[in-house]
């Protein structure tokens, strides 16, 4: 397997909270076709990781780099990212007055792409990829996630990972706050998005997400640090016994 994304002695610091240090010296690799999950207690920095790996100015790479397809990408700014082919789903969706999905989704595909994509055949992958999702086609009319549910735009942003295909997906807790039902659906997309040549990293504080998804590793996150990797059987060990072990 090739590797996708190697993350060496990540150290990183919050600028805006006193410079205060929150990965201390992480390490993680990520090879094509896999998917990882990340647990850990609040504030471990599982949500400072994804940051990080955009490179959001909130956070100051101290020492280590990001690795992502064989080219360093640590100080890259974070519409180069996206365009190597990084996705990054939020765990409280942006709304934007005045856009509508469509127009959003539009843009984005060419922002990304460098190039205009086809009208008819972009409104037929969106009606295909909506239909897959459950969603209702009109949404694309209204305004980016205004007005949404909280499962409304969760799906969303499935949606623009399955029209987007980049490289590697990461979902900040994607499936936080929705119901039995509405993560099915994204357990559903994130099946139709996985290929052998693709990967997905999963930051959740639920095994719920998972129980329809084959995870290859699945990263235990406290205090800065990955603590321990292991199979998915990992993560039904926490359900049941929580962080204690690994909370020094």
């Amino acid at each position: 397997m090739n590797k996708l994304l190697e993350i060496k002695n990540l150290n990183t610091i919050a600028e805006d909270d006193n410079d205060k240090q929150i990965l201390k010296g992480l390490d993680l690799l990520i090879n094509e076709g896999e998917i990882h999950v990340i647990m850990g207690p609040n504030g471990s920095g599982k949500s400072t990781l994804a940051n990080t790996i955009f490179n959001s100015p909130r956070y100051i790479v101290t020492e280590g780099e990001i690795i992502f397809g064989g080219e360093n990408i640590t100080n890259l700014s974070t519409d180069k990212i996206a365009k190597k082919g990084i996705f990054m789903s939020f765990q409280t969706p942006e709304e934007i007055p005045g856009v509508s999905l469509a127009q959003f989704l539009k843009t984005t595909k060419h922002s990304i792409t460098g190039e205009k994509p086809n009208l008819y055949q972009f409104t037929k992958d969106v009606e295909n990829k909506m239909n897959e999702l459950g969603m209702k086609y009109e949404t694309v009319n209204r305004e980016f996630n205004v007005g949404f549910s909280g499962g409304e735009k969760k799906k969303n942003e499935i949606l623009q990972m399955l029209l987007l295909n980049p490289k590697l997906a990461i979902l900040d807790e994607t499936d936080s706050g929705l119901d039995v039902d509405a993560i099915k659906t994204v357990s559903k997309g994130i099946n139709l998005y996985k290929n052998d040549k693709n990967a997905v990293l999963i930051i959740t504080h639920s095994t719920k997400i998972l129980k329809s998804l084959k995870v290859d590793k699945v990263h235990i996150l406290v205090d800065g640090k990955i603590v321990k990797t292991g199979d998915s059987s990992l993560a039904k060990e926490i359900e049941d016994n929580g962080y204690q072990e690994y909370i020094k």
